[in-house]
């Protein structure tokens, strides 16, 4: 159990320096607004867990910070100029109904963040998907002016990307705060399934069903190009990293996980291509929680046959050796046999002279 509590706490350390470093990020292109606004999901997400575990008689401990890296995602998630308001409420709302109410992070059943997201998009969607430009700076407490729709919005509907490769590597672009920078994305992917902090194959198979089903039926433009763009917009590297991926979510056998991941972006991607819908794959994920699941109740009874012992009537009777008498006794016995028969028959037999008397 002290094994299991310390794996999840460096867990928790390793997802923070990667969503930290996405953070800083964010404010290279947008300022202090969005470090405030992190800041803002961070203590109310905090409050929450506090007053929920009060309310259930617990103690709040280290392990119970996982809140925090949850607020983060969510601060990511989010347009950097967003009311804090609803970035307090989205924060509350995903450590009390989307976490505590199913029993906390010992019993999770969907992601508090991408539920948290959903829930924002339904009540908030205008606010949530009008993002200022790179480097537009907005203050603390004012009205942010100018905001635009992302550029995955304009990939979904025009099927067109103004901006070059570097841009998009950099991160250049409108978007989430955190889920536009697609090579600190990569960095991170890959340190966190070395590390295996995240579900890797989860992790692959959002990416590769999304990167197939793009390259079979592309949006716009050539198929290498689908893949491309279909792999950096929408929030795809992102979610597939810090939702779909997520090992208190995710299928513990990876070939399950795998097949998780798949059905995720391959439906998302779907979603994309008929409907486009921006950020598809966050509200997949919440939706194709009967799926997780299913899939980890198929776990639990394999492992319940595994360690189930074999019943005594279909146990096969242990193989008992033929045991091979001496051949030296055998051969002496035999001559000691026939010593006897020898002597028993002389001893039997009349002597000529006696027969002659009788006569």
């Amino acid at each position: 159990m002290v094994r299991s509590f310390r794996k999840e706490r460096l867990v928790w350390i390793d997802l923070m320096i990667t969503l930290l470093v996405l953070e800083l990020m964010s404010y290279f292109y947008y300022g202090a607004r969005s470090l405030v606004l992190a800041g803002v999901c961070v203590c109310f997400s905090a409050a929450a867990e506090i007053i929920c575990l009060r309310l259930m008689k617990r103690k709040f401990t280290a392990d119970d910070l996982t809140c925090t890296s949850d607020a983060l995602v969510i601060a990511l998630m989010m347009s950097p100029v967003i009311d804090f308001r609803i970035a307090a409420i989205a924060s509350v709302f995903a450590v009390i109904a989307a976490k505590n109410v199913f029993g906390g992070r010992r019993n999770m059943i969907f992601s508090p963040a991408a539920a948290a997201y959903v829930f924002v998009l339904t009540s908030w969607g205008r606010k949530l998907l009008l993002y200022p430009e790179p480097h537009t700076k907005t203050g603390i407490f004012s009205d942010p002016d100018g905001l635009v729709s992302s550029a995955s919005y304009v990939y979904n509907t025009t099927g067109k990307v103004d901006h070059t490769d570097f841009e998009l590597l950099l991160g250049n672009f409108s978007g989430p705060a955190g889920a536009v920078s697609i090579l600190l994305l990569i960095v991170a992917a890959v340190m966190l399934i070395f590390r295996r902090n995240i579900s890797a194959g989860a992790f692959l198979g959002s990416v590769l069903g999304t990167a197939l089903f793009a390259a079979v039926t592309p949006v716009a433009g050539t198929r290498s190009e689908s893949v491309k763009y279909n792999l950096m917009m929408n929030m795809v590297l992102f979610a597939s990293i810090y939702i779909v991926a997520d090992r208190r979510i995710a299928p513990r056998r990876e070939y399950f996980a795998f097949f998780y991941g798949l059905f995720i972006g391959v439906f998302s991607y779907i979603l994309v291509l008929t409907k486009a819908l921006e950020n598809a794959i966050v509200i997949v994920s919440v939706l194709f929680t009967p799926a997780a699941l299913a899939f980890k109740n198929l776990e639990k009874k394999i492992d319940t046959a595994d360690a189930a012992p074999i019943p005594a009537e279909t146990q096969e009777p242990p193989v008992q050796e033929e045991t091979v008498p001496d051949k030296q006794e055998i051969s002496d016995e035999d001559v000691v046999n026939k010593m006897i028969e020898e002597l028993s028959e002389s001893n039997d037999a009349p002597e000529e002279g006696e027969d002659n008397n009788d006569e």
